[in-house]
């Protein structure tokens, strides 16, 4: 089947996030934290081996990622990426030293099976290879500008779940465009070859959205609780790069009477990341409740 190395591919991104994940959740707890955006979070996680050893496995994912997208359609990729939160619970699980309750395993088992349902009854197609400047502006437009609406309403949120939410949507979307304009970039570089690649725009921008995401992201695990920013981070990423994939690249999807089983599998996809996210497991992932400390606190 034409699609089966593009799913492989995202699955492994999928589970190469969620180790990176935790690891960084696990870095991001052991820094100063300060009310605002601050450039000096990155140099402090810089010197810890955890954080490291969480941007390998972030490297490996997104060069599974790439492969999976060069291969396979926007609509099929990065949907699977749903799987994050399943997959960075079972990993937290086995580093805590901490088991899934059947609970948990049930819920698990219905975000698989969501995601399944709504895919089969989706059956995205296209794979289109070159997009026009005229698709792009309007899209990176909308996106960036909820990206920044997002980081400000973040800003006037103290620390907590509000906060950690709205960064982790803002990542979300930030993670969609890069992984549509990974896509873009691969295609130039398959087609094209290396000179093309390096200098095409898409290149560029995806490193720089990509980089954007990575800096939203350790302030949104910072902010608050893993169960408030993973699940807007999972969900939301899947979400912008279905729209993007239809609205940039004019992949389609099943509509029509399909759409009641792809409701159901979003539907079961929801429930299961909720259910996920109130298990005790999760609770060992949540930031101790503490005062702020300086950022220049030793």
């Amino acid at each position: 089947m034409h699609t089966l190395l593009p799913v492989l591919l995202a699955l492994c991104a999928a589970l190469s996030n969620a180790v990176a994940t935790v690891l960084q959740r696990q870095a991001a707890l052991s820094v100063p934290r300060s009310d605002g955006f601050r450039a000096g979070l990155m140099l402090d996680l810089l010197r810890r081996p955890v954080w490291l050893a969480g941007i390998l496995a972030v490297i490996a994912a997104a060069v599974c990622q790439a492969v999976a997208l060069a291969t396979g359609p926007l609509t099929i990729v990065q949907p699977l990426f749903v799987l994050e939160l399943p997959l960075t619970l079972i990993v937290a699980s086995l580093l805590l030293h901490r088991h899934v309750s059947r609970g948990g395993w049930v819920a698990v088992a219905g975000v698989v099976a969501g995601l399944g349902i709504a895919l089969a009854a989706a059956s995205p197609t296209g794979n289109r290879t070159h997009v026009s400047l005229e698709r792009w502006i309007p899209a990176l437009a909308v996106c960036m500008g909820a990206v920044a609406v997002l980081a400000l309403a973040a800003l006037r949120r103290p620390e907590g779940r509000a906060r950690a939410a709205c960064l982790g949507a803002a990542t979300a979307i930030s993670y969609a465009v890069t992984a549509a304009l990974m896509k873009a970039a691969m295609h130039i570089l398959d087609d094209q070859g290396v000179v093309a690649f390096f200098t095409a725009w898409q290149t560029y921008a995806f490193a720089a959205v990509g980089a954007g995401a990575l800096f939203l992201l350790e302030n949104a695990l910072q902010a608050g609780p893993l169960v408030a920013s993973q699940p807007a981070i999972t969900l939301g990423d899947a979400t912008v790069s279905l729209a993007l994939g239809i609205a940039v690249y004019e992949e389609h999807v099943r509509s029509g009477w399909w759409l009641v089983p792809q409701l159901l599998g979003a539907a079961m996809i929801a429930a299961g990341v909720l259910a996920l996210s109130r298990i005790p497991l999760t609770r060992s992932l949540v930031a101790p409740d503490e005062p702020l400390r300086s950022a220049d606190a030793p």
